[in-house]
């Protein structure tokens, strides 16, 4: 196997990833580290799905942060209003989100480029207005209070350590599901949409239902993040859901790599714990954001992961060439 190859090896990847995470409680004894690795698994499973679409499909969304914060909306009002079991409400948020996703990507995906973002950017600003608006079911600007700790089938998800393995889990189930998404027919139609929609359509692809599928699918992602996240910090409010957010799980996914599930993961974790290293820019988090976009963009223009991995894959190849000829010479 070579380098190339080994690198790019998602099932072995996969593998390797999920040792590495589920032996991480045994490495990290720090409470705060542990929360910090819990945001991350939170963000990382949007970021995936935002990554499929984006990505893979190549369609703009500025909007994801309102698929978030609906997840997490209707799972803390069902448990602090009506007392719902936690599974109760994931189901009911993914129907809703996927109802509105459904409605909402049939007219907006037939947009294109600067048009799509526009509309996806209306759309959650819609969102985020109703949350602020709406107080007496969503708190208003002060927030929904009271969402109560995890406990599935009687087993309590109580201390960041069981969260964390919770959390570990959902992102585990959507690595691999993506994985599958994009090595199987389907994401082989994305690919060739991203590509060119004209060429894909006259291959046979149905277009608008690929289309609006993915935009389902990675909503569907987004919203099992936020019911995470509701359950977590135990308070959410729409400052937490609104354009800045959707600006920077856009970010991830480009810093991390377009069209690379691992991207999207390094993405996400490296732009969630930036701030948290750096809190000497607690007022310019959305500049320093900028320029790191900007300086990716010029130095790694396809994202940090895929630009580490052609210095490696050139650094290989600079050892290999003298040994090569040496080997020649002999």
């Amino acid at each position: 196997m070579n380098i190339r190859s080994g690198l790019r090896s998602p099932y072995g990847g996969f593998v390797l990833f999920a040792v590495l995470a589920l032996c991480m409680p045994l490495l990290v004894t720090n409470d705060y580290y542990l929360n910090l690795l819990i945001i991350i698994g939170i963000n990382s499973i949007t970021v995936i799905g935002l990554d499929l679409l984006m990505g893979y499909t190549g369609q703009i969304s500025l909007g994801h942060a309102a698929f978030y914060g609906l997840g997490a909306y209707v799972s803390g009002i069902l448990s602090v209003r009506y007392g719902w079991p936690v599974l109760a409400e994931l189901a009911v948020a993914l129907i809703i989100v996927a109802a509105i996703a459904f409605v909402i990507g049939i007219p907006t995906l037939k947009l294109h480029g600067n048009y799509l973002a526009m509309a996806t950017l209306g759309f959650g600003i819609i969102v985020y207005i109703a949350f602020q608006e709406m107080d007496f079911l969503t708190g208003g600007p002060s927030g929904l209070v009271g969402i109560g700790p995890m406990s599935i089938f009687g087993v309590p998800f109580e201390s960041d350590r069981a969260y964390y393995l919770l959390v570990c889990g959902f992102l585990l189930a959507a690595l691999i599901l993506s994985i599958n998404v994009v090595r199987s027919r389907v994401g082989r139609a994305l690919r060739a949409i991203h590509g060119s929609e004209v060429a894909a359509s006259v291959l046979g692809v149905d277009i608008a239902r690929f289309k609006v599928g993915i935009f389902v699918l990675s909503a569907l992602y987004a919203a099992t993040a936020g019911w995470l996240y509701a359950h977590y910090i135990g308070f959410i409010s729409p400052s937490s859901f609104g354009f800045l957010f959707s600006i920077k799980l856009v970010t991830m996914v480009v810093i991390g790599s377009l069209g690379s599930i691992w991207g999207a993961v390094f993405g996400a974790a490296l732009l969630t714990s930036l701030p948290e290293f750096l809190t000497f820019f607690e007022n310019y988090e959305s500049a320093l954001f900028g320029l790191i976009l900007l300086v990716v963009m010029i130095f790694m223009p396809r994202g940090l992961l895929r630009g580490v991995e052609d210095l490696m894959i050139r650094a290989y190849g600079a050892f290999k060439g003298p040994a090569a000829q040496a080997d020649e010479k002999r």
